[in-house]
């Protein structure tokens, strides 16, 4: 089986106010995702919420600053790594990954373990 990253885009500002009802939410959301990819035959490998974006640092060549290196309305907020038989399972696991406030984009994990 291969691997995917399912990379999860939001407008962080809608979770910068967020109620404890929000957040409980959106956590058992995530566990419902969790269930489901494993129902169907997937493999969660790892995956984490990320820190907002002020807490980033770019590095350009030698140029390094503090926030991320271009403004956008959606940041990445967090991943999943997921092993998929094939990149239409890893477009239906992403399809089914909250992302109530953005969306989520799918790419394959280049396998260098030959190199």
């Amino acid at each position: 089986m291969a691997q995917y990253l399912i990379l999860i885009y939001e407008d962080e500002s809608n979770y910068l106010s967020r109620s404890t009802e929000v957040m409980q939410q959106a956590m058992q959301a995530h566990g419902r995702f969790a269930e489901e990819v494993v129902a169907q035959g997937g493999k969660i490998l790892g995956g984490n919420q990320l820190a907002p974006t002020p807490t980033a640092t770019s590095i350009r060549s030698d140029v390094v600053t503090d926030g991320p290196f271009v403004e956008t309305k959606e940041a990445l907020g967090g991943y999943y790594l997921v092993e998929a038989q094939d990149l239409d399972q890893a477009i239906a696991f992403g399809k089914l990954c909250p992302a109530p406030f953005g969306g989520v984009e799918v790419r394959p994990v280049v396998d260098n373990s030959g190199m």
